[in-house]
């Protein structure tokens, strides 16, 4: 149902297929978020994460088993695919002319 929120880390480490149409539980960094869609662009999860401006920054997907992947801003990631365990930002060095 729409009132279930499911962890998607938790679902991840226990090889749990995860639902479709429910809320999630998303990881950014140390930081756990609850979103009412199955999917975000990677600047959507920036933004949400508070990574602003969100050009400052990239996002990881890290994948159970280790393997990570750059998503970029306007990749929309599906939080119901398997394998995915969170998310990590990287602040970006903006060298001033």
């Amino acid at each position: 149902s729409a009132e279930l929120i499911i962890c998607i880390e938790d679902h991840c480490a226990n090889d749990i297929p995860i639902p479709s149409g429910c809320k999630y539980e998303i990881r950014v960094d140390s930081t756990k978020f609850i979103v009412e869609s199955e999917s975000l662009t990677g600047k959507e999860i920036l933004i949400l994460a508070g990574k602003l401006p969100y050009e400052r920054f990239q996002l990881n997907q890290k994948f159970k088993g280790g393997r990570v992947k750059k998503v970029s801003y306007d990749e929309v990631v599906d939080f119901t695919c398997p394998g995915v365990e969170r998310f990590m930002t990287l602040p970006l060095d903006q060298t001033e002319g």
